[in-house]
């Protein structure tokens, strides 16, 4: 997982991360808030899932959460909403395409390639999550 960009917020640390998903097909892009914690300890998290025309940082923009996150001891994890890339299919409507992956897994040509958000958003982004922060799996919502 690669580190877009990390700053110092309301008792802890927001980072923006890239990384190559093997549901997808594509690199996915998402939004980590992690409060100050002490060294072993692992924390509660919380997975934000926008809607529909949004990006991971629709939320880590405009989104007041940090502070609450960070009193409560609250990891805050924000993905992307869609697979993105030029060789993902993508529709003129605003309600189709890049921007609306409805986090379900399609069946269909030519999205089911790499329109796989339920199974990036059930399987492979808690897999990486857990691997990567100080998170408590057992206690998420």
């Amino acid at each position: 997982m690669e580190t877009v960009s990390t700053n110092r917020s309301h008792g802890g640390t927001q980072g923006v991360y890239r990384h190559a998903s093997d549901a997808t097909g594509t690199d996915m892009v998402l939004s980590v808030f992690v409060p100050d914690h002490a060294p072993g300890e692992t924390l509660p998290v919380l997975w934000y899932l926008s809607g529909l025309t949004c990006t991971h940082a629709n939320v880590t923009e405009k989104g007041e959460y940090r502070a609450a996150c960070a009193e409560h001891g609250i990891i805050f994890v924000a993905p992307d909403t869609s697979p993105r890339g030029d060789d993902v299919p993508d529709d003129e409507g605003w309600d189709f395409g890049k921007g609306a992956g409805f986090y379900v897994d399609a069946t269909q040509e030519p999205w089911a390639k790499h329109y796989r958000m339920r199974s990036y958003i059930e399987d492979e982004l808690p897999a990486l999550i857990a691997g990567q922060f100080p998170v408590d799996m057992a206690r998420q919502g």
